[in-house]
């Protein structure tokens, strides 16, 4: 991207937003809860629009916006989840959640973008790719975390275990994300080439 326009800045500072709403819409409304297995599971939508930035931004811009929101979290601004900043937040067992979320802009955008044919089941595929990018990158650094520097020994079983709660929420919210977007796509298909080309 060797420019950006207006219209970029506008859309990656939107996302940039959605994500930290996303992170804490739960502190606002509480009773946004999943009831699953006997225990509650908060709606994070953090999942969700980092998957929008990649198909609806482009892999570029997409990534940019991702690695803005992380820069302004890790600098204070209480923008993570739980209205938390800082640093600390990027070594935390689930800062792996939060760099995840570069990747899945950019992985996901990759896929939209190399993509000349829109179909459902595609744009499920690139969502669910999405997902297991952010399961896979969050859960592995959160057990390293917590058996290396954090000391809370742990099995990379009993992890993985204690994400199904919140895996089962965002494959849910990830196919909305498919669908929301191809929809989208349909209706503003020159707005999105625009954008995604910048």
């Amino acid at each position: 991207m060797t420019k950006l326009r207006p219209i970029d800045l506008t859309f990656g500072a939107m996302f940039v937003c959605l994500m930290a709403i996303g992170a804490n819409i739960t502190v606002w409304f509480p009773f946004l809860t999943i009831p699953i297995g006997g225990t509650t599971v908060p709606v994070s939508l953090q999942t969700f629009f980092a998957i929008l930035a990649g198909m609806m931004l482009g892999k570029k811009l997409g990534t940019i916006s991702m690695v803005v929101y992380t820069l302004l979290g890790s600098a204070g601004l209480p923008i993570f989840a739980g209205l938390k900043g800082g640093f600390f937040q990027l070594i935390s067992p689930t800062g792996g959640f939060i760099f995840s979320f570069i990747l899945i802009a950019f992985i996901v955008g990759w896929m939209i973008e190399n993509r000349q044919t829109r179909s459902i089941p595609y744009f499920i595929f690139a969502a669910i790719i999405g997902l297991f990018i952010n399961y896979g990158f969050g859960t592995t650094y959160m057990y390293t975390a917590m058996n290396t520097w954090l000391a809370l020994p742990i099995s990379y079983s009993v992890a993985w275990a204690g994400m199904i709660p919140f895996m089962i929420k965002d494959a849910i919210l990830s196919i909305i994300a498919a669908l929301f977007m191809l929809s989208l796509a349909k209706r503003i298909p020159s707005t999105l080439k625009n954008i995604s080309a910048s």
